[in-house]
């Protein structure tokens, strides 16, 4: 039996070598000319892009605005009043209404939680999925 695993092991580093072998790459890495002169031609041919142009030639222009400065800026100042635009410096949108004040007290609502997760309104988030619906 020792023989036979023998003879096994042999013949599976005599395939390893030979399908190594077969996969070998063909020719040679190109040189560093070659390479050069095939990255010149494609600029040239416009298939690639030189460094100092930029974004691609098929890019289009952004289309010109036809308001002037002093429209473009009173068209702003509205949306704001009209709290279609955010200002910066108020962050997220405002709410038509403030967020109802609980009339429950803390203990009230721990002891509602507690039913809905014993009546299994609640789904844990350990389990995601779709939240219960009223």
């Amino acid at each position: 039996m020792t023989m036979k695993n023998a003879l096994s092991v042999v013949a599976a580093v005599a395939a390893a070598m030979f399908a190594q072998a077969t996969f070998a790459q063909a020719s040679a890495p190109a040189s560093r000319a070659d390479v050069k002169a095939q990255t010149a031609a494609d600029i040239k041919d416009k298939k690639l892009i030189p460094p100092s142009e930029g974004a691609a030639p098929t890019d289009k222009p952004a289309a010109k605005s036809t308001l002037t400065k002093e429209e473009r800026k009173a068209q702003t100042r509205a949306d704001i009043k009209d709290k279609k635009l955010i200002p910066p410096s108020e962050g997220a949108a405002p709410t038509d209404k403030p967020a109802a004040k609980s009339t429950l007290t803390k203990e009230a609502r721990k002891a509602q939680t507690r039913a809905d997760i014993k009546d299994k309104k609640l789904i844990p988030a350990s389990e995601g999925g779709e939240p219960a619906k009223k």
